[in-house]
This record gives structure tokens, sequence and C-alpha cells, in this order.
């Protein structure tokens, strides 16, 4: 194969089964086929395309369910009438015969274009307009623009005369090589936060727009479950959700259960914003490979757009095996544990195209990629390959732990192994829009949790009744939080999403209360008395995560506020008793 290109896309056997030169030694190549192998011999004929392995952008991409290398399966379905992928299928990514409502931005023939300028916009979903960009490798001056009206996107909608290449029709769509990540002006710090809905993950350990998180944990820790949740509930405007070698039941699960979703930020259908790659593990190996390189180039080209896009890959683990898969049928040499010597870089190149940037093109637009991607470390080790390269690579580690979810403790997060390096970056977020004690109450929550642990080792040997009142006051307040705040029903209409408000009121009630009841054990108040006396309005306070809509917080201040007369009763009550004796 003399003259092929290294990742150029080649077209194997008489079925022409999609594959990607992935090695050249001389004049052989070595090409990994994105779908099975069965029957092909020697001889059978090998076409190149002379291009990368790309996927195709423009308007009808939101909605859709495509499988790793970008083909759709409902038209997959319809052509091949199975519902299985037939070998060496081809239908476009794009519909190319449905028609946009294409409205032109104020750019005029003479006009200087380059790469990311708005030529118009197209309502692609109810939710989502989407703005047809100058492809990123174009720039000149126009030469015509179309005007308003229906086009589909083999339309031509503009013509721009470009330097050294003459006149270059755009259309609405075009292509972008999957392993290239798009070119930007300027990548910020991500200093606002991704508000999740989930308390244990916006207050405790959480994530900026922008940024990157794993999600490791064994089997049956809900990892599944804690990356469909936030899909569903996060604030970002696009959610792209890639089953990366996942089980064909978890995946069918996806499958059926997002397109019946309600947006709970617009009350429209969740597929309105969102696009899902289904890439289960029974599928070819290589495919999988591919998979969260078309996932994150398509969130790369919502972010130029100017939107908030949240991509979910589950889980990275399944991705790195099929590198390993690869790696091995390369005859590579084997590092740790059979992985890829190049496997930390790989996950370096996945989690680098996070970021929250000032894109190409004008007018000026601010858009961001967040990355959570799931990690599946066999018996629960972190310490092995994928869990360990990962946390070098990512800032927000969300421990999964199978004994809290036996214990049914959900989410399953745990707060000793989990931690957040957007704290500090986020903080003035919260203190701007919410409250400037965030941070101080947040600080607190956990500096309780953490001592709690310390206790729980002290409790094993000698029993509670060896703890000061005050070391006991701790322990009754962390368990508060572990129930009245961390755990959360992703299943309960009011408990599922807690606006920041909401958390906020929960944390300040909780940690007020341990201050009134630090000042009244210092007056010699016990906190048995405190809990046998208190113990209806602090199972209220519990219960406010289940009891008190998001638009009714103010209900937990009266609740906090009834405590901490309690509170004062009592220690008026112990006044009365030690002052005979004085």
């Amino acid at each position: 194969m003399t003259g092929v290109q290294m990742y150029e896309m080649v077209e194997v056997g008489e079925e022409r089964l999609v594959g990607e030169v992935n090695r050249i030694v001389g004049d052989k190549a070595y090409i990994q086929v994105y779908e099975s192998t069965t029957g092909l011999k020697p001889g059978d004929p090998v076409y190149g395309t002379g291009s990368p392995l790309s996927v195709e952008l423009g308007p009808g991409l939101i909605g859709k369910i495509y499988d790793g290398i970008q083909r759709p399966l409902d038209a997959i379905r319809e052509v091949a009438k199975s519902i299985f992928i037939t070998r060496g299928i081809k239908v476009p990514a794009l519909d190319r015969s449905k028609k946009w409502h294409f409205k032109p931005s104020a750019l005029k023939p003479g006009d200087k274009v380059a790469g990311g300028d708005i030529l118009g916009e197209v309502p692609e979903t109810p939710l989502i307009t989407h703005k047809v960009l100058v492809p990123p490798d174009v720039h000149g001056v126009i030469k015509w623009v179309a005007s308003e009206g229906d086009y589909t996107i083999e339309d031509t909608i503009a013509v721009v005369d470009v330097p050294g290449k003459g006149e270059v029709e755009l259309k609405m769509y075009h292509k972008w090589p999957v392993r290239k990540p798009r070119p930007i002006l300027e990548k910020f710090e991500p200093v606002e936060p991704l508000i999740t809905g989930w308390r244990v993950i916006d207050t405790m350990f959480p994530i900026a727009k922008g940024g990157t998180a794993a999600v490791p944990g064994p089997f049956g820790s809900g990892k599944t479950v804690t990356l469909q949740s936030l899909a569903k509930w996060s604030a970002a405007r696009v959610v792209i959700y890639i089953g990366c070698g996942e089980r064909g039941n978890e995946m069918t699960d996806v499958l059926v259960t997002f397109p019946k979703l309600k947006d709970p930020w617009t009350g429209r259908p969740m597929m309105e914003r969102t696009i899902l790659i289904a890439n289960t593990s029974n599928m070819p190996v290589a495919a999988r490979e591919a998979s969260i390189y078309t996932g994150v180039t398509m969130a790369e080209y919502y972010r130029d757009m100017g939107y908030d896009v949240l991509l979910v890959a589950d889980s990275t683990s399944r991705w790195a095996e099929a590198l390993r898969e690869i790696a091995g049928r390369l005859e590579e040499m084997p590092a740790e544990e059979g992985y890829p010597s190049y496997l930390a870089s790989r996950l370096a190149e996945f989690y680098g195209r996070a970021g929250r940037v000032k894109t190409l093109g004008s007018p000026e637009r601010i858009g961001s990629v967040t990355i959570v991607g799931a990690v599946s470390p066999p018996g629960g080790d972190f310490t092995e390959p994928v869990t360990a390269n990962t946390k070098r690579f990512i800032r927000v580690f969300w421990a999964l732990d199978a004994r809290l979810a036996y214990s049914r403790h959900y989410p399953a997060i745990n707060w000793i192994m989990s931690y957040s390096a957007y704290v500090e970056t986020v903080a003035e977020w919260w203190h701007k829009n919410v409250s400037p004690k965030w941070k101080q109450y947040r600080d607190e929550a956990y500096d309780i949790l953490l001592r709690e642990d310390e206790l729980k080792e002290i409790v094993r040997l000698v029993g509670t009744e060896g703890l000061s009142e005050k070391d006991k006051l701790i322990l009754e307040v962390a368990r508060i939080i572990r129930e009245g705040f961390l755990q959360q029903n992703a299943f309960d209409p009011v408990d599922a999403f807690a606006t920041p408000q909401k958390q906020w009121k929960q944390l300040e009630a909780i940690i007020d209360f341990y201050h009134a009841a630090l000042d009244a054990v210092s007056k010699g108040v016990t906190v048995k008395q405190i809990r046998d006396s208190l113990a209806t309005l602090i199972r209220e306070l519990v219960m406010t995560r289940y009891k008190v809509p998001n638009d009714k917080v103010e209900e937990i201040d009266k609740i906090k506020n009834q405590l901490i007369e309690g509170l004062q009763k009592l220690v008026e009550g112990q006044r009365a008793v030690a002052a005979p004796a004085a």
C-alpha cells in the first residue's frame, strides 16, 4: 500500500468494510477494521479514501443515536431491515433530504471571514439553535450568501474566495478528523460550577464547566446510574452520552429511558439536547476505541457555537481494554497489566480536550466541554493502571463505594476518598450568587465528616461512652449530614434535584444547628438531652430533602429557628437546675 497515510480511512474487501491504518512498515499497512472481519482473505482489495477518520458536523446531530463511527442506528435499521448492523453498510451520518430553515447573519458579500465565524442560524430543536460556522481551516472574502429560506445540508449557503484555492462553496455541514482537537483562541480556568442538583457533588465535590472528573467504582456501586443522572440533571446545554463497551442490556436501558425523559430545566424532551453514542461490548473493539473521539469531536463542535457541553463516557476502562486488545494484535510490547505503554498519553489526550474556552470566530463566544468518565477497576482496586493514570489527568474524583451502595446510601460517593480541585475556583460563584459563607460552611461540614471517621475507630475500641460530649455531638451532626444532605433519591420528585439555594439552606441549617448545639454543650447540656428533646425537629431537618420543594426553601429556616429555640430552652433549663446548687 505505497502512498497510504497513517490514520487514513480505508475500505477493506468486497463489502468495503470501514477501517483505519494504524501502522505502516515499508509498503505494508496495518489496518484496524471497525466491523467484523469474518470472511476476509488474502488478496481482497483495499480502497484508500485519502482522509483520516472524520465525523460530519452540522444540523441534525441532536437527538440522534450513533454507533462508534457515527453511523445512525435508526437509519441503519431502515436500510438493513434488521436490528443488527449489516457489515459494510453505508449510511450518511446526517439526513441529506431534510430541509432546515436557514437565517443568515449580518455577513454580506465583500466581508472578510475566518474559521468559526457564524454564517447563520438554524433551529435544530426547540432547545438548541444551531449556529452554522465557517470551517476552522477556511478564511477569505465572502462572494455570496444565501438568503433566508429552507435548505438541505447539501445546498450551498455561502461562497468564499479563499487565497490560493479560489472560490470555495460552504454548506451547512463540514467534516473534521476525530483525533484532531478543534482549534480555539484561548483556554480559561474553569470558575463556574456545573450545577447537577446533587448535593454531594455541587456542595462537597463540585465540578466546574470545562472540568474533568472520573467516577471509579467496583461492580454494583452505581457508576452507570450516577452518570445517567448527571446527564439528565446537569445544567449543560448539550449532553453527549457515550456507551463505550457497556453491556447490551445497560445500553438498552439508556436508549429506552432517554427518549422518555423530560428536561428538568425546560420541561421539553431530553433528546432535544442530547446525542447518544452506543458501542456495546459485543461490537468490534476497534469501533469502541474510536467512539470516545467521535463523541468529543461533536462536543467540541457545539462548544464552538458557545454552548456548555457535558460529555459522559461509560466507561473508559472498556475503552482502555480495547486499546490493550488492539496493541496485542499489533504485537506491541505490553506495559503494566498488558496495557500499552501509551495508555497514559491517550488518557491525557482525551481529558485534555475538556476546557472552558474562547472560541474562534465572530461574534465572540465562550463555550465549554466538561468530561466525566466512568472507570471500572477490577475488584474495586483503585491502584490498577486505568484508575491510577486517570487520576493524573482529572481534577474531580468521585469514588463510589460498594459498602455504601449495599447499605442503600445513594449516591454511593465516598466522602473520605473523593476530592475536587475546583472547590476554590467555584467558591466565588457561590459567594456571589448564593451566600458569602458557602466555602466556610462547606469546609466545616467536611471537617465534621473527617472527624467522624477518626472517631469511629475510637468507638469501635471503647464505645461512645468514652467520648467527650463535643465528640458525641460530632457523631450526631455527621449522621444528620449523611442522612439529610449527602443521601439523595434520584427517583423522588422532590429530592432528585436540589437547586443551589436549597442546598445552601440545608447546609446552613445543619451547621447553624451544630454551632448552637456546641454552645449548649459548653454550658452543660448533654448530647443525650439534645437528642431526646429535639428528636422530632432533627428528624424534620433530615426530611427537608423530601418535604421541602425547591421553591419553598424558607421552610427550612423555620425548622432551623425552632431547633435553635429548643436548644436555648435546654440551656435555660440547665441554668435553672444549676442555679439552686450555686
